[in-house]
């Protein structure tokens, strides 16, 4: 019998209403959620309870140590256990706290583990002070969540609405671990579009791992379209989380879909990857939007710099302030080979790593590694307003080292910040979704790989570019009796340091030369002949407060080349696809006919002069102009607001 999950989760949900006036309401998953896990492993486990208690004995008996629970487990014929004869329908009334309490401590580590990071005992202690905890153990008693009743593709569906009703209820804190589903699914579907074939094979198995995992909402929703790509296809998921209680709810979910629990781990994935080495059919992921990576700097940079591209941090570090490439890297690091199948990724992340960073810099070079290996196929900029805790503009980047021959050497831009509906009520700065509609439109514009008006297809070069310097010569004029200037001399440290007669004899010089010179060596001489010996350290600073910059003065050379002047210099950023000579001539010289390209600023990695950088100005490619109202138009609007403003003072005043 087919089961409305929506109507189940609702029925389980409606415990609420015994929480009510108790507890907040942003607790009430932490109760809820958990009670419904316990209650399912029940009804598991339920079949071989009995054989379980008795090989238990046994065991314990034997004093077989560690060894027990991989042979308990057989007995189970589950990942978990309990050990306990009690069930929720048996725990009493009068100690029902503390035969609660031994009853969850009888599982089997792994499950037991999950019942420790939702702080479950803790909630217990307080229904028990409330005299509501009888009453929320006998509404879960009377409740059939066995296998039999419900399958584990169901029991995941409640299990997952639960969740979302839990996230929905704390959404001043969602959004941290917490993906909407109209996301998810829309990430989903794009991280899988073109492996209908591959996943329609039968007895095909994939590796799904998202290193942010949140409550698991991408492992699930991954599992659940790839069973309705082909029911006999077998997902293995893996995922790691930071937060505690987002990591018992992962492996709660998890946990009742008859997944491998110990494939989850909990830990801060850049310090602390616990699942090393190992690589990924897909890989999902939404990590947290310009968080910082202080706390880890050091280990992470010892990475860079030890492992190099051998580590996850080889291309380069981005700035502390936000460590979204980081995880980026991390899911490159944990692609497949393609001669072994490959991987596709599909990662959302803020505006912040398309254009953050210039020529040379980290979040540059991560971006040129990415793209000049062509693995980035494309990137969707999603609507504002679309998650819970931040309005802001958000952005799918899908990646694969398998591209489609037509794909290779492209990347495809899809505008979707249109397609959204608005919310009927607000879920913290949640205010609009994408409906199913426009979640099939995105991902046909994706599977069409056609430009249309909001898909655009370039080349990978057409996203980098080779920043060259421009000089221009240093002119400088000179005026050694200009009263201010030789305060500003006198004034500066340096001088203080020079001994007391070069000083006065330097003064004295000053005063014995011209008031102006348009040629620093003609001053230079001049100076000389007063007797006056500066070393070069000592002219500088002279020139520093003496001289300024005069386009009528002669150029100062340095072993007869030309100097070029620092506060004139200059950049230009020259398209990959262009000849840096000729776009110089093209654009640079018509305006500053005695500029230069400073030959010696070359890129690391080619040797060819100009750094090479890489950004995606993904705005500036759907940006439509927008003409100004003609001005007769506003002048009719002032002239209208001012007849207003006069009507106004004249009602005052009568």
């Amino acid at each position: 019998m087919v089961i409305n999950f929506s109507d189940a989760a609702a029925k389980i949900w409606a415990v609420a209403d015994l929480l009510r006036g108790e507890f907040k309401q942003s607790q009430y998953g932490r109760i809820i959620l958990p009670f419904t896990l316990l209650r399912r492993l029940e009804c598991v486990l339920e079949p071989t309870k009995a054989q379980v208690l008795q090989a238990a004995k046994k065991y314990e008996a034997q004093d077989m140590g560690d060894a027990a629970d991989k042979l308990l487990k057989r007995e189970s014929g589950r990942q978990f256990y309990n050990t306990s004869p009690m069930t929720l329908a048996t725990l009493g009334e009068t100690q029902i706290f503390d035969n609660l309490d031994a009853y969850i401590k009888a599982f089997s580590p792994d499950a037991r583990e999950i019942f420790e990071h939702f702080h479950f005992t803790d909630y217990l202690d307080q229904l028990d002070a409330a005299n509501l905890l009888f009453l929320v153990v006998q509404r879960f008693a009377n409740w059939d969540l066995s296998p039999e009743a419900i399958s584990n593709y169901e029991m995941g569906l409640i299990f997952e609405e639960l969740i979302r009703r839990f996230a929905e209820s704390s959404n001043e804190t969602a959004g941290e671990h917490f993906t909407p589903r109209d996301i998810v699914h829309l990430a989903t579907n794009l991280a899988f579009m073109d492996d209908d074939e591959t996943l329609s094979q039968s007895g095909v198995v994939r590796s799904l791992y998202d290193p942010t995992a949140g409550t698991g909402g991408f492992l699930s929703e991954g599992t659940h379209l790839m069973g309705e790509m082909n029911p006999n296809a077998v997902i293995r998921v893996f995922g790691q989380e930071l937060n505690p209680e987002s990591y018992a709810i992962c492996k709660s979910d998890m946990l009742i879909k008859a997944q491998d629990i110990a494939n989850i781990k909990l830990g801060n994935t850049l310090s602390d990857d616990q699942l090393p080495r190992q690589e990924f059919d897909y890989m999902l992921s939404n990590p947290p939007f310009g968080v910082d990576w202080k706390k880890i700097e050091k280990t992470v940079k010892d990475e860079h710099k030890l492992k190099g591209y051998e580590g996850r941090f080889g291309p380069g570090l981005p700035r502390v302030s936000d460590g979204s490439l980081l995880f980026l890297l991390h899911l490159v690091s944990k692609m497949r080979a393609p001669k072994d199948g490959g991987s596709r990724i599909a990662i959302i992340l803020n505006g912040s790593p398309l254009f953050t960073g210039g020529a040379g810099s980290g979040e540059s070079e991560i971006r040129r590694y990415l793209l000049e290996r062509d693995l980035l196929e494309a990137i969707v900029a999603l609507p504002t307003d679309l998650f819970f805790n931040t309005g802001i503009a958000t952005y799918i980047w899908v990646l694969s080292n398998r591209k489609a021959p037509e794909r290779k050497g492209k990347v495809q831009l899809i505008n979707a910040t249109t397609l959204f509906a608005p919310m009927r009520r607000s879920l913290g700065s949640k205010r609009r979704y994408i409906d199913r509609d426009q979640i099939a439109t995105i991902v046909d514009q994706y599977g069409q790989f056609e430009e249309t008006d909001i898909c655009k297809v370039f080349d990978v070069e057409d996203f980098g570019y080779r920043r060259i310097t421009v000089e221009r010569p240093l002119q400088l004029a000179f005026h050694p009796q200009d009263e201010t200037r030789r305060a500003a001399l006198t004034a500066d440290k340096a001088w203080a340091k020079w001994a007391d007669d070069l000083q006065k004899d330097t003064l004295a010089a000053l005063d014995r030369v011209e008031d102006k010179y348009l040629s620093r060596s003609a001053f230079k001489k001049a100076l000389k002949k007063t007797g006056v010996s500066l070393s070069a350290v000592q002219f500088k600073l002279l020139q520093k407060h003496l001289g300024e910059h005069d386009p009528e003065a002669e150029v100062c050379t340095v072993k007869g080349k030309p100097e070029p002047d620092p506060s004139l210099r200059d950049y230009e950023n020259v398209p990959l696809k262009e000849d840096v000579q000729t776009y110089f001539e093209r654009e640079v010289l018509p305006h500053v006919p005695d500029a230069w390209i400073d030959q010696d600023k070359r890129d690391a990695k080619d040797g060819r002069v100009g750094i090479v950088g890489y950004e995606i100005p993904f705005n500036r490619h759907f940006y439509e102009y927008t003409p100004p109202r003609p001005l007769e138009e506003i002048d009719a609007d002032l002239d209208r607001v001012s007849k207003e403003i006069m009507d106004l003072l004249g009602e005052v005043h009568v």
